[in-house]
């Protein structure tokens, strides 16, 4: 599905989304009209994806100025070392996620298939600071509970964020995976994501848009 936003000040961000792999991982493309973009959690795993994946790119001309994670779960970057070759730009993570990275040739064994140790150019990320894609940012909140360095990604000239495996339509991520930890994903959904404009748009890591002021309204894990 493609959405495209428009501000006040006509500053324009395009959001393309991507359901990849048989977890259904939806890998983001996020874009403004001078054709800079960031890539998010690469999930793309069989050729035909990558393939997908590319022709969006190559169509549209776009300039991948970073590869963005919201977390490391096995499902979110599959495709991660392809995009690094591929578009040579570093990949941007919290530094507490390192850990979930680190083990995801492991947790790939556990689900039957074969995937390297990552090798690239890795930056750190913290909450606080603003990504450009030239006059727009993206703001980095820290929203862990699902994996301990999770962050969503914010934009508030367009009204969305991108919120990893955090926040779903009707649900949350869940927590029973490796340092995952039920009550502080709560906090930081409450205390982060909630903050933000009830109209809000909220692309998941897994299924369809919602917005803060629906799920404050109909999720039942946050009554």
């Amino acid at each position: 599905m493609f959405y495209i936003f428009t501000s006040k000040l006509k500053r324009m961000l395009h959001v393309k989304s991507f359901a990849f792999n048989p977890f259904s991982e939806n890998t983001y493309i996020i874009y403004n009209d001078e054709k800079e973009a960031f890539l998010i959690d690469p999930g793309n795993m069989p050729e035909a994806e990558t393939e997908t994946l590319h022709s969006f790119i190559k169509a549209n001309e776009l300039k991948i100025k970073n590869i963005l994670l919201t977390h490391a779960h096995i499902d979110h970057i599959i495709g991660l070392q392809w995009a690094y070759d591929t578009f040579d730009v570093p990949v941007l993570i919290h530094s507490d996620e390192m850990e979930i990275l680190d083990r995801a040739s492991f947790t790939a064994k556990n689900y039957g298939f074969f995937f390297p140790a990552f090798r690239g150019e890795i930056q750190h990320i913290k909450e606080g600071e603003k990504l450009n894609l030239g006059l727009e940012t993206v703001e980095i909140y820290d929203v862990p509970g699902h994996s301990p360095g999770s962050v969503a990604f914010y934009n508030q000239e367009n009204g969305f964020v991108i919120s990893g495996d955090a926040l779903f339509m009707m649900s949350i991520g869940r927590t029973d995976l490796h340092k995952g930890d039920y009550d502080q994903l709560i906090s930081s959904i409450k205390n982060k994501l909630l903050t933000l404009p009830e109209n809000t748009k909220v692309y998941s890591g897994h299924g369809e848009p919602t917005s803060i002021g629906f799920e404050k309204e109909h999720n039942p894990f946050l009554k």
